[in-house]
């Protein structure tokens, strides 16, 4: 985890109150056979909307934890920026959810676990860094040994049953 702030040391406790809701949701994905994988977005303190990966379930390339919980957030609050509002996901964004957040003008997003792979907040790129038109405020590792260890556990069941 990237060395605290005082501008993000207040925010802290609640980052990792908000990202044990979204690991709450990514066990519910390993449940299903999902990839582990959970968002939270929270306004004002509260809770707007969750989500989690459901891909496989769904069958759909779109359905993950981040478009999921952003959906649910436009439709609670009635319209499509969330410029109040807070993301906070397992897992580092891809670039389809990375754009996503653009688009919503998220205004901060929390994520736990770095993905080396797919990863555009960072990891393999940051598209935060293009000159789009908002650049949400990023905590890059709250909780990022648990958020990784959840992710590790499930690939190696599966590979296990795969045996």
């Amino acid at each position: 985890m990237p060395e605290l702030t005082e501008g993000n040391k207040e925010n802290a406790g609640l980052d990792e109150t908000f990202m044990r809701l979204a690991m709450e949701q990514a066990r519910l994905a390993a449940a299903e056979g999902e990839v582990p994988v959970g968002a939270v977005v929270v306004k004002d303190g509260e809770v707007i909307a969750v989500g989690r990966n459901r891909r496989e379930t769904g069958k759909n390339a779109l359905a993950h934890a981040e478009l999921e919980a952003i959906d649910g957030a436009c439709r609670a609050l009635g319209g499509w920026r969330l410029w109040q509002c807070d993301l906070y996901v397992t897992l580092e964004p891809c670039p389809m959810c990375t754009g996503a957040i653009i688009n919503a003008r998220i205004r901060r997003l929390v994520y736990g676990a770095s993905d080396h792979k797919a990863g555009s907040c960072g990891s393999v790129v940051n598209l935060f860094e293009l000159p789009y038109n908002h650049k949400p405020e990023t905590v890059a590792g709250c909780l990022g040994e648990e958020c990784g260890a959840m992710l590790t556990e499930f690939f190696r069941r599966l590979r296990r049953a795969r045996q």
